[in-house]
């Protein structure tokens, strides 16, 4: 059923919820218009059952903003009890005055406290509907652009994350490509999936993902398969998922069998699996055919000779071989006879010889491997090319339409005309572009060179963009099906950065990641505590694993009178500065051993945490447990590669795995590979291995771009201040302080402290020892 609905460009709710319709009830489908004016409408055709009142005679019937909203409400068919009673607070609220809307958004702050969703754990229409209020308040719009603290943290939150859902970016881009048109442009959208589909026939469209098993599914891979997902659902149609396996050199049941793993991860469950290598027979009878009908002959040219040819459109000269000689030499080439393989015969389609369009250029559609088949063994010695596969094999299964990266765009011709020389059913080919990210290689062939060269840990490793590979990073299925579908179906060819897809991925993890703590093992300061405060015993406490979601858990905690800091919050304190111990509370520090690795803090459990500007964490020295921190660099030190740059030449020579030994609450022993936690202060971490019972935990990166610049590329330290002097003792200051430079520069892994500059001495005509002073602050080191 389908229903037409003109809406008013402000201040509606319906969008969302004919948006929601969409996404959720395939057999209905609410198609949205905008228009300029204030009224409701329902177009005349299909409305007699849910929308219209009088029939949808003689044109368009305008219904009240409430009427259309109850209507479209009657098709969901809401029985949720929570969730209608969001649904009536978002009609209230965009009813009522500013205070009724002011209680509106009390209430939804002190809700969504602990949650991401107003219910459950996904975006429902409740969600949608009451967004869509928010978006048409003026009132709500000037406040959160101004950050007022009338609109609390917790709804800006919501508001923006659900502003950036595949739902959310759907609807507002729609709306703004209407606006645009009404005004005579047009904008470029992306995020949508409009790629100019024709005859989409709802319950009879069919597309087809058709991965080669030559390699693990990447990012680029994953937006091709949800793409095909999306158009095949959303028009109650089915998905084909063809493992186009021509090609047995490169190919392997292994790569066959984690593609259908990625996929089931990403959620994508394919109405029919398929192989190219079921065709084989009918692929051999149509290469017949177009050498029956003289569109096809048997070269022996060689490669590079052809290949020449071909560059400059000059013909073969086997192009006029009669067809009674081509049967002879193809049957050469399906037998894989010495003659055959002596000669180098391969099957070329007699399309042209000097188009403009090279892809055109006679090329080879079938060609000898005596390589043993993953599945069909040595039964074929002849296979035929994806170009000349694809477009036999969808024609078979009854594919609609063939969605392809626009780098095939220069073969689309070649496609159409298989099928017309043959005769086929005709499918549709649609472009959408490629994912593409900075320091980043997606090419299978690439990423098979460093698992060759040994430089990474196999196809899952968490520098590579392998589905598996930022899953083992931290990445979640979920961030990565909102990020490809907001992505949508553009045809621009952007090089995106990561940093709002690891964003989106922090949106996902942040409410439910457990909270521990992790202090750096190399140089931790032992701190004793004192005071009437201090533990008699040492004594276990419980506490919840996240403040927000106390659905998490509980923690044993150990308090004790001796604690392990972290060197560099150590070397920040002042002698008698009042510090604050998270989850314990304040304490003054007393002395200071850096030498030693010790300090004393006297207890201040009554002091007010507000009123320190220091607060740490740490761990009782009766109970931590030690652990590896992983974090990454890229692979490459290039953020684009050109087209005539060799990858192995800007290869990252500087490490791109980094270590660090931590002390770790030993509640995190008991978590399970794969677990994401937060080390609070340090950030997100995924559970990755134990090596002697030892945890390795990886960092998940948090979207924020200076995390996520290459580490290769970091620029030399900014040059010290020197104060103003003679310019005989700034000579003199800035060769001192090269020299600090210089050592400072050495230092790999153990940090060191620095004095600002170098001065004269006050006392003694002795030099100070620098290592003896305090430092301003630390840095920490990238190597």
């Amino acid at each position: 059923m389908s229903y037409n609905l003109v809406l008013a460009q402000k201040g509606s709710p319906i969008p969302f919820i004919a948006e929601h319709i969409n996404a959720n009830f395939k057999e209905t489908t609410v198609k949205v218009e905008w228009t300029a004016g204030n009224n409701v409408g329902t177009g005349k055709e299909k409305l007699n059952a849910k929308l219209s009142k009088t029939g949808g005679q003689g044109g368009a019937d305008l219904l009240g903003e409430e009427q259309v909203v109850e209507k479209l409400l009657e098709i969901v068919a809401i029985k949720d009890e929570e969730i209608k009673e969001y649904v009536t607070l978002g009609k209230e609220m965009s009813k009522g005055g500013f205070s009724k809307f002011l209680e509106g958004t009390a209430k939804l702050e002190e809700h969504l406290k602990m949650r991401s969703y107003l219910v459950g754990y996904e975006s429902t229409i409740a969600d949608e509907l009451v967004w869509g209020v928010l978006r048409g308040s003026a009132a709500f719009q000037k406040n959160i652009k101004a950050n007022s603290e009338q609109i609390g943290e917790n709804v800006k939150r919501w508001y923006k994350h659900i502003m950036e859902t595949s739902t959310g970016k759907a609807v507002m881009e729609g709306f703004s490509k209407r606006v645009d048109e009404k005004a005579g442009g047009k904008k470029e959208d992306q995020g949508n999936f409009e790629l100019g589909l024709k005859n989409l026939e709802y319950g009879k469209v069919c597309t087809r993902f058709p991965p080669e098993p030559s390699g693990y599914l990447h990012i680029g891979h994953a937006k091709a398969a949800l793409l095909n997902e999306h158009i095949a659902k959303s028009n109650g149609g089915r998905l084909i998922v063809r493992f186009d396996d021509t090609n047995p050199t490169k190919e392997k049941e292994e790569f066959e069998e984690s593609i259908v793993e990625d996929l089931r991860l990403l959620g994508i469950k394919a109405d029919q699996i398929t192989h190219t290598s079921d065709y084989f027979d009918k692929l051999e009878e149509y290469a017949w055919k177009l050498i029956e009908i003289g569109k096809a002959y048997v070269d022996d040219t060689d490669q590079a000779t052809m290949r020449e040819q071909r560059m400059h459109g000059e013909k073969s000269r086997c192009r006029d071989l009669s067809i009674e000689e081509n049967k002879a030499r193809f049957s050469e080439i399906i037998k894989g006879s010495e003659e055959a393989i002596s000669k180098g015969y391969c099957l070329r389609a007699k399309i042209s010889v000097d188009d403009k369009n090279k892809a055109l250029r006679d090329p080879v559609i079938f060609r000898i491997n005596l390589t043993p088949h993953h599945r069909t063994g040595t039964k074929y010695k002849a296979y035929p090319l994806y170009d000349f596969a694809v477009p036999i094999v969808d024609a078979l299964e009854g594919v609609t339409h063939a969605l392809r990266s626009n780098e095939y765009r220069d073969r689309n011709p070649m496609y159409y005309w298989f099928i017309d020389t043959l005769s086929l059913r005709k499918v549709q080919i649609c472009d959408f572009s490629r994912l593409n990210f900075v320091y980043t290689l997606l090419s299978k062939r690439k990423l098979q060179w460093f698992v060759d060269q040994n430089l990474v840990t196999g196809w899952d490793d968490p520098r590579f963009p392998t589905v598996r590979g930022i899953r083992r990073r931290g990445l979640t299925i979920s961030a990565l099906k909102q990020y490809v579908l907001m992505q949508g179906a553009s045809q621009n060819q952007l090089l995106l950065e990561w940093d709002k897809l690891w964003a989106l991925n922090k949106k996902v993890i942040d409410p439910v990641a457990p909270r521990f703590t992790a202090v750096k093992a190399q140089g931790c300061i032992t701190a004793t505590l004192t005071g009437p405060d201090a533990f008699a015993a040492p004594e276990q406490r419980s506490l919840p694993k996240h403040k927000k979601n106390p659905d998490l858990g509980s923690k044993s905690i150990t308090y004790s009178n001796e604690i392990y800091l972290e060197h560099d919050d150590v070397s920040s304190f002042a002698l008698n500065e009042e510090i604050t111990l998270m989850d314990l509370g304040n304490a003054f520090v007393r002395s200071i051993d850096l030498p030693n690795n010790s300090i004393t803090l006297e207890l201040n459990l009554k002091g007010d945490y507000k009123l320190t500007s220091k607060k740490v964490t740490w761990l009782s020295t009766a109970t931590s447990a030690n652990a590896t921190l992983l974090d990454y660099d890229y692979l490459i030190n290039k953020p684009k590669l050109d087209e005539s740059d060799d990858f192995t030449s800007v290869l990252t020579t500087t490490p791109t795995i980094f270590e660090t030994p931590a002390l770790v609450d030993p509640n995190v022993l008991n978590l399970n590979i794969g677990d994401i936690i937060q080390f609070e202060r340090k950030g997100y971490f995924v559970l990755d291995s134990f090596t002697d019972k030892s945890p390795n935990f990886i960092s998940i990166p948090d979207g924020k771009a200076a995390n996520l610049a290459s580490k290769s590329n970091v620029s030399a330290p900014a040059k010290e201040k020197t104060p103003k002097s003679s310019k005989k003792d700034s000579k003199k200051d800035s060769k001192k302080s090269s020299k600090n430079k210089s050592a400072s520069a050495s230092a790999k892994s153990t940090p060191a402290s620095e004095i600002m500059y170098q001065i004269d001495p006050v006392l003694s005509h002795d030099p100070l020892d620098p290592s003896s002073l305090s430092s301003m602050y630390l840095v920490e080191r990238y190597y």
